[in-house]
């Protein structure tokens, strides 16, 4: 699920073995891996599968696609035996409130609700808002990113540039 994973949505512990979503901790791809090697993984996973996809139809061919994606990721190191060799257990699919990283994702969570809410400050603001985008991908005029009510009556989407 990794895949070099660097989506700030989906914050990454501070030993780099995991990422989090929606709770729950996510194994990362083994770090030591070659960028070709983790590439040619990553292919061959996306292949596998989108060819579960394609056999939902046919149990036999869902069970072939199945194994593939489950080779790929243990190649990856996304499963099987963890890829670190300090003895630390694994917590791979575990719920962070369970296990030693609590503290740590506690304070990343507070800190993304502060951003939501607006009780970073001004300096963490503006840097989130300059990297705001319209919903094609175009940057916004400035006065509409700074704008709450920038793109009233348009569906709650500021107008880009240029429309």
């Amino acid at each position: 699920m990794d895949h070099d994973h660097t989506n700030p949505d989906y914050p990454n512990t501070p030993d780099g073995r995991y990422f989090v979503v929606r709770g729950r901790l996510w194994r990362r791809s083994n770090p030591a891996l070659e960028l070709a090697e983790r590439e040619r993984l990553v292919r061959e996973l996306m292949a596998a599968r989108r060819a579960v996809l394609k056999a939902k139809d046919d149990p036999e061919a869902r069970r072939a696609a199945r194994s593939g994606v489950d080779a790929a990721k243990r190649a990856l190191g996304e499963r099987g035996p963890p890829w670190w060799t300090d003895g630390a257990p694994d917590y791979n699919r575990h719920m962070v409130a369970n296990t030693p990283y609590t503290n740590w994702f506690e304070t990343v969570s507070a800190k993304d609700a502060g951003m939501a809410s607006g009780e970073l400050g001004h300096e963490a603001l503006a840097a989130a808002s300059d990297a705001l985008v319209g919903d094609r991908g175009a940057p916004l005029d400035q006065d509409q990113s700074k704008d709450p009510q920038a793109g009233a009556g348009t569906g709650g989407r500021a107008k880009l540039r240029g429309q």
